[in-house]
């Protein structure tokens, strides 16, 4: 039933509160009252006495309106009640719709060595601020060396931060690849150990693989492609974190304190590197390390290599 024949419109609330004060009238006595037509107020009658709201005639007497109307009332209450369920199942299949989408967009499944690798140059490619690594020993899709992107990227003034493992930098010709990459404006620091490997362009886009280590028998890698989102928030206050509590690792480009390989001696050992690893990367002997730390303490002025350790932190030598 329409809402309409339901309830009164405005013209049969008017002849209705008429009624209800003269108790009883005809079609005329309502149309001299109400200054309306006789024929328009018979038809309101009608009406009302078709809703159970007058009876008699042509001399009509009101009946309650709560007996009336109530039925409609009740009718009216339970359709917007099933009208609201109705509403309310559409609007979570919407959100449940709306999550699975929005979820689909930020994160994007990249399988394969050789995706990776694309996605890490689209990366680099089209970064305009900042590339953030967190390099680990064994990279399962681009070792340093075949990070092309890199220089170019540089050179248009995009910042690269990078977190090397310990066991990265001890690789043969490793700290060779990353001086020169320091060299050309790469900031690198270094910690003992990654919890993942990880890269982020821009903070808007990061990958991260999802499965374990080659040496794990894994064939193919499988990683994440995450959009800006809380996901995404994350992993950039993990790189801050770890970047806050690494060493910093230098080529001896800055202008204060020890210059030249000095200076990456000096980084190489607050790093924690033992003299035998710093002679290895260095390319001299062990006792060549050995005399040149004493040196590095002298200009220091302390007596021991944790003091060596501390001044190199407080003057900024390695910031």
């Amino acid at each position: 039933m329409s809402e309409d024949t339901e309830l009164l419109d405005p013209a049969e609330q008017s002849v209705y509160r008429l009624l209800v004060r003269l108790a009883v009238a005809g079609a005329d006595d309502l149309a001299d009252r109400a200054d309306i037509p006789a024929a328009e107020v018979a038809r309101l009658l009608e009406s009302l006495r078709a809703k159970g709201l007058a009876r008699g005639g042509p001399i009509f007497e009101p009946l309650p309106p709560d007996v009336a109307l109530g039925d409609a009332l009740l009718r009216r209450q339970r359709s917007l009640e099933s009208a609201r369920r109705v509403v309310a199942g559409l609007t979570e299949e919407y959100r449940e719709t709306s999550r699975r989408r929005i979820a689909d967009h930020l994160v994007e499944i990249v399988v394969g060595a050789a995706a990776l690798r694309e996605r890490l140059r689209d990366m680099q490619d089209s970064a305009q601020e900042e590339i953030l690594w967190f390099c680990r020993v064994n990279p399962i899709a681009m070792a340093g060396p075949d990070n092309t992107e890199e220089p170019s990227a540089l050179a248009r003034g995009v910042r690269y931060r990078a977190i090397y493992e310990r066991a990265l930098i001890e690789m043969p010709g490793e700290l060779d690849g990353i001086a020169a990459s320091v060299r050309r404006g790469e900031r690198a620091r270094v910690v003992d150990a990654l919890p993942v490997r990880l890269a982020i362009a821009d903070r808007t886009m990061a990958l991260c693989p999802l499965v374990p280590d080659r040496d794990l028998g894994l064939v193919e890698p499988t990683a994440a492609l995450i959009r800006r989102g809380e996901l995404l928030d994350a992993f950039v206050a993990l790189f801050e974190a770890t970047w806050e509590r690494a060493t910093p690792l230098l080529d001896g480009a800055a202008d204060a304190g020890p210059a030249g390989a000095d200076r990456l001696l000096l980084s190489l050992f607050v790093a924690g590197f033992p003299d035998k690893s710093i002679a290895s990367q260095l390319g001299v002997s062990k006792r060549t390390v050995q005399r040149r730390l004493e040196r590095l303490m002298a200009t220091a002025a302390v007596d021991t290599r944790a003091g060596l350790a501390y001044e190199a932190g407080r003057r900024g030598w390695l910031a």
